[in-house]
């Protein structure tokens, strides 16, 4: 009887687990479309709230990730050229100067010209006398140039940014639910950092580069459409990060960056491996971000392979790829134990600010492991670690986890 009850018990947990993955099977199709429309929502709102409502180069690029949800993706930086868009007179070709300083070179937008057409449109000579008059002037602006304060610059890329949360704020609030397949716990993200990237300048100083992020669940979204949160209330669980890049130097920060150049060697490591020197940006009331490259293998022969941390050599595509896949667990669990026992080598932050890892994995295509991953861990729990009052086990699960599309 208790045989009989208990196979019964299984046949129904059994149904029910393939009722709920089923229900929780995304349609590809419909989250692309969802996603696009979503993409175009947003630029428009950006547009409207920085009074360009027509052509404007400002590209929003949406992605979806099983368990987290979607991230749009904004342009990197907000600073130079974007923060100008806010001034009525076009400018171009800008330079960073030493001094803190930017110099453009200025054209002009056309008004007069098209005024001066419409008002002598009856008269064919004066409409050549002033095309001449007008394009004069014109190539007199061209090499014009004007310098403006840093301290002005400041002003108008901060007012471009909060122009730009508000948008990001409206469009959570009001077409979140436009990704309708995200379950209560995923999230709707809202990001000027890409994945493993870093902006740089040439020549001169580096601009601090600002960082940009808001996101809220799903749930959060649907409780504030069924009238359960008020609008404040719903804007008050939009998690915001408004941070900038810091050029202080902190030796912390550089020796941590100097463990893991080291630590993921192909002559240390056990999975995957690094080729190049990993980086990392320092973010104000944030805490600091490294971004990290790492690959399993390198191509020896036409279609053979070598994969140096387990000692393969002239291996097949099959046979490297297979590999690869049984390597990435160990990797993310190994990548784990590294920021928890190297990470309280940190003494710069403070106990709210987050270590983040950004790792863009080895390539493998049709492999089903993820294309990045990302760590992140508040400095008050690596503290904890480093004095006893937390052991690595429990630590382990306070450690966020984000991972990218599967390859």
């Amino acid at each position: 009887m208790k045989s009989a009850v208990r196979v019964l018990m299984m046949s129904v947990c059994a149904a029910a687990a393939t009722v709920l993955q089923a229900q929780n099977k995304i349609d590809e199709e419909r989250m692309g479309r969802d996603i696009e429309v979503a993409e175009n929502v947003m630029g428009t709102l950006i547009r409207q709230k920085l009074n360009k409502r027509n052509f404007f180069p400002f590209e929003v690029e949406g992605s979806y990730s099983p368990g987290y949800g979607v991230t749009f993706r904004l342009p990197m930086d907000f600073g130079g050229p974007m923060k100008f868009m806010l001034s009525p007179e076009p400018k171009i070709a800008y330079n960073y100067e030493n001094n803190g300083s930017y110099t453009f070179s200025i054209s002009g937008d056309g008004k007069e010209e098209e005024m001066d057409r419409e008002k002598n449109k009856d008269c064919v000579d004066c409409e050549k006398n002033k095309m001449k008059e007008t394009k004069g002037n014109r190539d007199r602006a061209k090499i014009k140039t004007t310098t403006f304060s840093k301290s002005g610059n400041d002003s108008l890329s901060q007012a471009a940014n909060q122009k730009i949360i508000e948008a990001s704020r409206e469009f959570i609030a009001d077409y979140g639910d436009l990704i309708s397949q995200l379950t209560p716990e995923e999230r709707i993200k809202i990001t000027n950092r890409h994945e493993g990237q870093r902006f740089w300048y040439a020549g001169g100083n580096m601009p601090k580069r600002k960082f940009i992020s808001l996101e809220c669940t799903r749930a959060d979204i649907t409780q504030f459409k069924q009238g359960k949160l008020t609008r404040d209330q719903l804007m008050a669980k939009i998690i915001l990060v408004d941070s900038e890049t810091s050029d202080e130097l902190s030796p912390d920060l550089e020796l941590l960056s100097s463990i893991f150049n080291r630590l993921y060697r192909a002559d240390l490591s056990k999975s995957y491996y690094i080729q190049e020197n990993m980086y990392y940006e320092r973010l104000k009331e944030y805490g600091v971000i490294y971004y990290m490259q790492v690959v399993s293998s390198v191509e020896s022969d036409y279609r053979k392979f070598n994969m140096p941390t387990i000692d393969l050599e002239d291996i097949d595509k099959a046979t490297r790829d297979q590999k690869v896949k049984e390597l990435y667990p160990v990797f993310e669990k190994d990548v784990k134990e590294s920021l928890l026992e190297y990470g309280r080598t940190v003494k710069s932050l403070k106990d709210d600010e987050m270590v983040v890892l950004n790792i863009k994995i080895t390539k493998c295509e049709g492999c089903s492991i993820p294309s990045s991953l990302e760590l992140s861990v508040k400095n008050a729990v690596l503290k904890e670690v480093s004095n006893g009052k937390l052991t690595k086990e429990a630590a382990m699960a306070k450690i966020n986890v984000k991972k990218g599309p599967n390859q």
